[in-house]
């Protein structure tokens, strides 16, 4: 049996059916019709993420016939993805949700009509791109661009040299990712001033504010630069035609896994071949990813939106997005990761679920998230946090099938301590009931990470350390302390951990400073101390 993915594959629905896998329930046909003659959604990212999550619950929408368009994907970074994956395979995916208990679930995502590389040089694709921002029926522009995406100027705060191109050039030849949109939004302003909702998808804090400020940057040089109309930076400041929802999404896509390639190959799934772009991209005809999935977003649509409620997106008002991203950020999930991460690394593994198995650390987690985390967590209202970690740590990490690292997720640790960590600390300083100076596992957990500035794991053997951008300067307040040596640490920690930049506050000055100076020398007392600190601090460990 041969299974390919196609739409004339698809017609023959028997084989799939008896490979177990889910079949779009809509006419597909029908729908790339009606998409592009009256489109509602554009959507900026065409990775794993979006493949994975963003277009399956406009899926589901279509499956139960709540809608009848789907969504355009845009490509503006790796042109690649749309080149070698979307194309060859009539712009079908095959997402496979990989469950703790080892069941695959396999569907063919079919809920995207078209896909675009949004480059000006592929004038045909740019051209429909212009042509679709014409329409009053488009609704929404989402994306998922990383952080990087938002981002026009380098750090002596000078606009990068493709930014400093667009600013003079205009809106008819962008090469940013942000002058494109803006490029856009113009020609829809062009059009009547139609209403329209820009909705970053990305994890940044304040996602919407992120890209409003991105957007209005480049409009404000065009219309300096007299290449566009002042009433431009009017229309996109106004709400009720141009808004900037906030939103948290959170859901694991990893790249596609080996595993679950060979498993695709033994099934008769044609269409398993994992490319590596040019650009570094690891993708595939399939995503692969874990189950659990959130996405809460403000419901600011100015001109509508799609029933997207009916298949588990939370809408609500601003400051229930912003509970909700302080609560996974700075309690309820980043901190646990990271906590991972550091004694991940540390203690040689390979794998976070391989951690889960391991009691101590566990228990480390389980003692920032619940102790530690949710006595100061910010209730958002729309779910329980204490579930939430309970799913984070029973089900999440433990998940032996999504391929995660401690030493993919430890990279630009620095920029995250104050965040993850910082903010829980302030919280203990600025309530009467609580006291900093009792923490006991966050405080481990930084000390944790001084130790892995050192490049040595438990057993006293160099490891390397992944990217970081305070990775120089912090390496050289430690580079003279010496694993069996706890004279050698003198004053040299006191300056990261009275940093203020690296932790939002001065951890001496709430009484945590010398308890992680004091765990770090246990830490250091010679080969496998750091094991042996756990155990110590640690109970049922």
């Amino acid at each position: 049996m041969t299974l390919k993915l196609s739409i004339e594959s698809l017609k023959e629905r028997e084989p799939w059916t008896e490979a177990e896998i889910e079949l779009p329930k809509f006419d597909y046909e029908k729908m790339v019709v009606e998409t592009m003659e009256n489109p509602k959604w554009v959507h900026f990212g065409a990775g794993n993420i979006f493949r994975g999550f963003i277009a399956m619950l406009q899926q589901k929408v279509l499956n139960m016939g709540m809608d009848n368009t789907g969504i355009i994907a845009v490509e503006a970074y790796d042109y690649e993805i749309i080149d070698k994956i979307y194309k060859p395979h009539d712009n079908l995916g095959l997402l496979v949700i990989m469950n703790g208990n080892g069941i695959l679930e396999k569907t063919v995502v079919g809920s995207i009509a078209d896909t675009l590389a949004a480059d000006v040089n592929r004038k045909s694709d740019w051209s429909k791109l212009k042509e679709i921002f014409k329409k009053p029926s488009l609704q929404m522009a989402s994306l998922t661009i990383t952080e990087k995406g938002y981002s026009l100027k380098d750090a002596s705060d000078e606009f990068f040299e493709d930014v400093q191109r667009d600013i003079v050039n205009g809106p008819e030849n962008p090469t940013h990712i942000m002058s494109k949109i803006v490029s856009l939004a113009y020609i829809r302003y062009k059009n009547g001033e139609l209403p329209i909702a820009f909705v970053s998808m990305d994890n940044c804090s304040h996602n919407g504010d992120i890209l409003h400020k991105s957007l209005k940057t480049i409009a404000d040089e065009w219309v300096k630069n007299g290449l566009i109309e002042r009433g431009f930076l009017a229309y996109i400041d106004d709400p009720s035609k141009v808004a900037f929802p906030w939103s948290m999404i959170d859901k694991i896509t990893p790249r596609p896994s080996e595993s679950v390639k060979a498993y695709l190959d033994s099934i008769g799934f044609t269409d398993t071949e994992i490319v590596c772009t040019d650009k570094n991209t690891f993708i595939a005809p399939f995503v692969n990813a874990e189950g659990p999935e959130y996405l809460v977003i403000e419901d600011n649509f100015p001109n509508g939106r799609m029933p997207l409620e009916l298949v588990g997106v939370f809408f609500t008002d601003r400051d229930t997005v912003d509970k909700v991203e302080k609560m996974k950020v700075c309690t309820c999930l980043n901190p646990l990761h990271t906590t991972l991460a550091v004694f991940g690394c540390l203690l040689g593994y390979k794998l976070i679920a391989d951690e889960m198995k391991d009691s101590c650390l566990k228990r480390l987690v389980e003692g920032v998230g619940y102790d530690e985390g949710l006595p100061v967590v910010i209730v958002p209202g729309i779910f329980s946090p204490k579930e939430f970690i309970k799913e984070v740590i029973e089900e999440r990490f433990p998940n032996p099938y999504i391929p995660d690292t401690p030493q993919r997720i430890i990279t630009d640790t620095s920029q995250k301590m104050a965040i993850r960590f910082g903010e829980t600390i302030k919280a203990y300083r600025d309530r009467d009931d609580l006291e900093p100076a009792e923490l006991k596992y966050i405080p481990l957990v930084i000390a944790g990470w001084c130790r892995y500035l050192l490049g040595l794991d438990d057993e006293g053997k160099e490891m390397e350390l992944s990217p970081d951008p305070m990775a120089e300067e912090l390496r050289a307040y430690t580079a003279e302390i010496k694993l069996g040596h706890v004279e050698t640490v003198g004053e040299k920690l006191r300056h990261v951990l009275s940093n203020e930049a690296l932790f939002g506050l001065n951890l001496y000055e709430v009484g945590l400073g010398e308890k992680i100076e004091e765990y770090f020398k246990e830490m250091i007392a010679g080969k496998n101390s750091v094991r042996e600190t756990l155990r110590k601090h640690l109970d049922k460990c």
